[in-house]
């Protein structure tokens, strides 16, 4: 008996690894943790493609849940993670939970959106902090994000910013609309972290294969249509002569 954690990859359900595959056609029972990215196919896809039903949960069965670690003492349990179980804080307190019960548990790794951003050319040991860049609520304009790239900036590092998914409302932040979120608090600080002409890198659906790549400044890429989500967004830090000839690819 054991809770297994198992990266699922980027793009769809064959990025499974085999050994990952393996333990899932393995297990009791399956889980997708639903909050954290987006797949490019639907759950009936991967539930034919791993022979095994599969039970899609939000944050607070998985976070605040004893399910999970339960059964895991009973049977095996395999939660997938789109990208890498480590992408996630989350997911380091299952382990430390399943230790203090004294659960078996294994970790299957594999593709992050923490390197596979790579594919910019912006050099992976590059890039600072990473952070993500919330919707707004009535009473929740947080500024953390801003605030990392002003640290980043300082060391001359990369800032890779994750946008916001609301599975349950169906909400999934696009580039554009996390520009806004960052000239809005611009607007109010003032600082000159985020402005108009800050070179930006625009991601979307990377590892899959209609992945897109935008180079240009926040009011170009403001605009730009990047299709499906989702999305992230880089703001580079200081540039390496290689690097700089590898952004001029995704300006055209």
């Amino acid at each position: 008996m054991a809770l297994y954690l198992i990266g699922i990859g980027l793009n769809d359900g064959k990025d499974i690894s085999v050994k990952g595959l393996e333990a899932v056609r393995g297990c009791d029972e399956v889980y997708l943790e639903g909050y954290t990215s987006l797949m490019s196919c639907s759950v009936s896809d991967l539930e034919s493609f791993y022979g095994k039903k599969v039970a899609v949960v939000g944050r607070g069965f998985v976070e605040q849940s004893d399910v999970l670690v339960s059964s895991a003492a009973k049977k095996d349990v395999a939660l997938l993670v789109i990208g890498d179980p480590w992408g996630a804080t989350t997911h380091i307190d299952i382990m430390m939970r399943c230790r203090k019960a004294g659960v078996d548990f294994r970790v299957i790794n594999n593709a992050s959106i923490i390197t596979a951003v790579g594919i910019t050319g912006l050099q992976v040991y590059k890039f600072g902090k990473t952070t993500s860049v919330p919707f707004n609520d009535v009473n929740f304009r947080p500024e953390t994000s801003y605030e990392v790239i002003r640290q980043n900036r300082i060391l001359g590092l990369h800032t890779l910013l994750l946008l916001d998914i609301r599975q349950e409302e169906k909400r999934f932040m696009t580039v554009s609309e996390a520009i806004g979120i960052l000239l809005e608090i611009e607007s109010r600080k003032a600082q000159g972290v985020f402005t108009p002409d800050t070179f930006c890198v625009g991601c979307a659906r990377i590892g899959s294969d209609d992945f897109v790549i935008r180079a240009a400044s926040a009011k170009e890429l403001k605009t730009a249509d990047f299709g499906r989500q989702p999305h992230c967004l880089i703001v580079p830090g200081e540039l390496h002569f290689v690097e700089e000839e590898a952004l001029e690819i995704w300006k055209k």
